[in-house]
């Protein structure tokens, strides 16, 4: 066990709808998020002492939230990152609670990721300003690499030459997302689709169709983060935090394409100190919520944490042992991305909500 397990909880979430377009500034959502947040966990502006985001350069800050919102904070940073970054600001929050910096924080994501500035494209004013060729972008730049479907496409295609695994796989997965977005009546695509649906779709970058990728929503997220003992006075159970990783580097990350298997990503490396902290086992399980930004990283993340072996995860697909109404495997119940709307993983996050018994 960690010396920090459930010590600390999340005891409010917070979101707008997802929307396209928003016609709002990501101030306006963000306060909306986080006065949700607020009333969902019982507590005032006044209760909050810590706040943090993330962003790409294209968000509001923690300082004009606050302002905004009536709030006077001990502590206050916004930083940039990409996905990964929700569940690495829950650990800092966790280690700025413990060492006294504040008492109670909030986190929030607010984005126009559609009517915005959008990943590897446009922004309302025109392209998105010219990125350096440095790091790992000076490899791929001079190929016309500019969105995420690309870089993650260059592993999708190893994965696929190693696995012996075809785009069928990935349509298996793209039907149980629609399945589980049915029962999700927040969700933007709830229509039902087929495999031969997935396989009709346009290509978008190969391996990857239409119905591989992710959506690009104008949204808020925000949740609050506490103590366990002020925890046990708010509005509704809390979820305690067990254990976790975050922002786990794989060997040479600003060169990944020169390890010997490009999708042995972070998650092999973090699952087991994760587990570790909390005390449990894979057999313990039995709710996962993968960060789904295309069919393809569902499948290497239950495969990275362990859940089946390296290249299992397809026919474990096919048998249907990870659809909610299935009994064998892991089961993911919340599907977000690429069918709830994309919050750049806070939407797994906002999964806090089934954890105590209520609606996602």
């Amino acid at each position: 066990m960690g010396a920090l397990t459930d010590k600390y909880c999340i005891v409010g979430v917070g979101e707008t709808p997802h929307m396209r377009p928003s016609n709002r500034t990501t101030l306006s959502m963000a306060c909306e998020a986080v006065s949700k947040a607020l009333a969902d966990a019982g507590l005032k502006p006044g209760d909050v002492d810590g706040m943090t985001s993330y962003q790409a350069g294209d968000s509001t800050t923690s300082p004009h939230v606050a302002t905004a919102l009536g709030m006077r904070l001990n502590y206050a940073v916004d930083i940039l990152g990409g996905g990964s970054s929700g569940e690495a600001l829950v650990a800092n929050a966790i280690g700025l609670i413990e060492a006294g910096y504040c008492e109670t924080m909030v986190i929030f994501r607010s984005m126009n990721g559609r009517s915005g500035r959008r990943m590897g494209g446009q922004t309302p004013g025109g392209p998105v300003p010219v990125a350096n060729a440095e790091g790992d972008a000076q490899f791929n730049i001079g190929w016309g690499w500019t969105t995420p479907a690309q870089r993650f496409g260059m592993s999708a295609m190893r994965y696929l030459h190693d696995t012996g695994c075809t785009t069928k796989a990935f349509a298996e997965i793209a039907v149980a997302h629609r399945y589980h977005a049915t029962l999700n009546p927040k969700a933007i695509h709830r229509s039902p689709i087929t495999i031969e649906d997935h396989q009709k779709s346009r290509w978008i970058v190969k391996p990857f169709r239409l119905l591989d990728c992710c959506q690009e929503t104008d949204v808020s997220v925000a949740i609050i983060v506490t103590s366990r003992e002020r925890a046990y006075d708010l509005r509704h159970p809390p979820v305690f935090i067990m254990g976790g990783y975050a922002r786990t580097l794989t060997d040479s990350p600003q060169w990944n394409y020169s390890r010997e298997s490009l999708h042995y990503v972070a998650g092999n490396y973090g699952w087991k100190r994760s587990f570790g902290m909390a005390g449990i086992s894979h057999k313990d399980v039995d709710f996962v919520s993968c960060y789904d930004a295309f069919t393809f990283t569902t499948l290497i993340q239950l495969e990275a944490n362990g859940f089946c072996g390296r290249g299992e995860a397809c026919p474990g697909w096919a048998e249907g042992k990870h659809s909610y109404d299935r009994q064998a495997g892991c089961r993911q119940l919340r599907k977000a991305d690429i069918c709830y709307g994309m919050g750049w993983g806070w939407e797994n996050m906002a999964s806090c909500l089934v954890l105590r018994g209520m609606a996602a």
